[in-house]
């Protein structure tokens, strides 16, 4: 029993496991390959963000070793005061290039980004339109701005257009900034960029787009949806996850020059914040290198959720809106979900399920994401697998 002022915790924790919404950790080795082991179990993991399968890319692994044997395990300060080296700068050189962007900033993860640049552009006179399925640090971000924040329906332009109009017929005269991601984490859909972007030009709104699941997956060289659909609004900002699809750790903005300098002096998530470490920062730069030298990498990843989408659609199962490598399976009700969940373990198949708050109520589902390295034995396996489990459960 806990002692009287955290009872509330053992309260919360039961209302949780009544709800099917506790969740805890589970000790996996090799985590980021197509296969893994859990508790001596080889798995199959159609769970990881590890898209192309760089994690584990002897590349990024020699970078990482060469740069920690060479300048140590830590920068010791923050970049403004003693710990912004040549890697860093080089890197983010590196990652403009690769972006064809003016110029990038190193954030210490996609969260932190995400939240450092929304409550850096805006201040209580300012509007910010958001995605109602973006991904939880906007979410934090806009509260956390002190801005008016308003949030229009799921990949809905027509709707968001109708937002915009009616503020400015309203009398809204502070900033205007409409942030979405481009890959729904959840959902595995795209945002309606094209449209957004336009609405951007014409009210003179600052555009920010989560590419964190795109980078690395899709449009040209895996250089995201923004380059796929040659999007060159200069009010962009765009935020790109290293930890995915390149297979370290950290987040690069990318921009106008002046949105890094802006950036550097004014957002708190990178003024107060130690610097990434030699290693990650190498381990980084290889993999934007390995990317460009084998961008059939990129083919093979929506070659194979290409494959898996249609499989499962064939055997019944609902996918909704997926046109990418994240490939949900709704189930609703979040018990039926961490039983399917189970039973795929029990199986062989890592494919979590994702419950309330991550997604809204009665959506829960089985969140699956292919990786370039599965081969198709891999996820023919998968499908029988599923579809076994399904028709044992009920959900399709």
């Amino acid at each position: 029993m806990s002692s009287k002022p955290l009872q509330f915790m053992e309260q919360r924790l039961g209302m949780l496991r009544d709800q099917h919404l506790y969740r805890r950790l589970r000790t996996i080795s090799a985590g980021s390959e197509a296969w893994i082991q859990i508790e001596g179990r080889r798995i199959l993991n159609l769970s990881s963000n590890n898209y192309l399968g760089l994690a584990s890319r002897p590349e990024l692994r020699a970078a990482a070793a060469c740069a920690a044997e060479d300048d140590g395990c830590g920068m010791g300060s923050s970049r403004l005061i003693a710990g912004s080296s040549a890697r860093h700068n080089a890197l983010e050189a590196r990652f403009a290039h690769f972006k064809h962007a003016e110029s990038a900033l190193l954030f210490n993860s996609g969260y932190t980004a995400n939240v450092g640049v929304l409550t850096s552009l805006a201040d209580t006179d300012d509007l910010i339109l958001s995605d109602e399925l973006n991904h939880a640090s906007i979410i934090d971000g806009c509260r956390l701005s002190r801005a008016r924040c308003k949030v229009y329906p799921h990949g809905n332009a027509r709707a968001l257009k109708n937002l915009i109009a009616s503020s400015v017929q309203n009398g809204h005269k502070g900033k205007l900034i409409i942030v979405t991601d481009t890959i729904f984490s959840m959902d595995g859909d795209l945002a309606p960029l094209q449209e957004i972007a336009d609405l951007c030009r014409r009210y003179d709104a600052i555009l920010v787009v989560d590419e964190a699941h795109a980078t690395g997956c899709i449009g040209p060289a895996g250089r995201g949806l923004i380059a796929e659909l040659d999007i060159n609004y200069e009010a962009t900002i765009s935020i790109n996850t290293l930890s995915k699809a390149l297979g370290s750790f950290g987040a690069i903005i990318t921009g106008s020059a002046i949105v890094r300098e802006y950036l550097i002096n004014v957002a708190r998530n990178f003024i107060f914040t130690t610097a990434l470490p030699p290693a990650t920062i190498a381990a980084s730069q290889a993999a934007v290198d390995v990317l460009e030298q084998h961008p059939s990498l990129v083919e093979r990843l929506q070659e194979n959720a290409a494959f898996f989408r249609a499989g499962l659609r064939d055997a019944g199962f609902n996918i909704l809106a997926s046109s990418t490598h994240i490939i949900p399976i709704q189930v609703g009700d979040a018990g039926v979900a961490v039983e399917m969940a189970e039973e795929l373990l029990q199986s062989g198949i890592l494919a979590v399920a994702i419950r309330p708050p991550t997604v809204p109520a009665n959506t829960s589902r089985i969140r699956t994401s292919v990786m370039a390295t599965h081969s198709q034995a891999d996820l023919v396996h998968a499908l029988a697998v599923f579809e076994r489990i399904g028709k044992k459960m009920h959900v399709i």
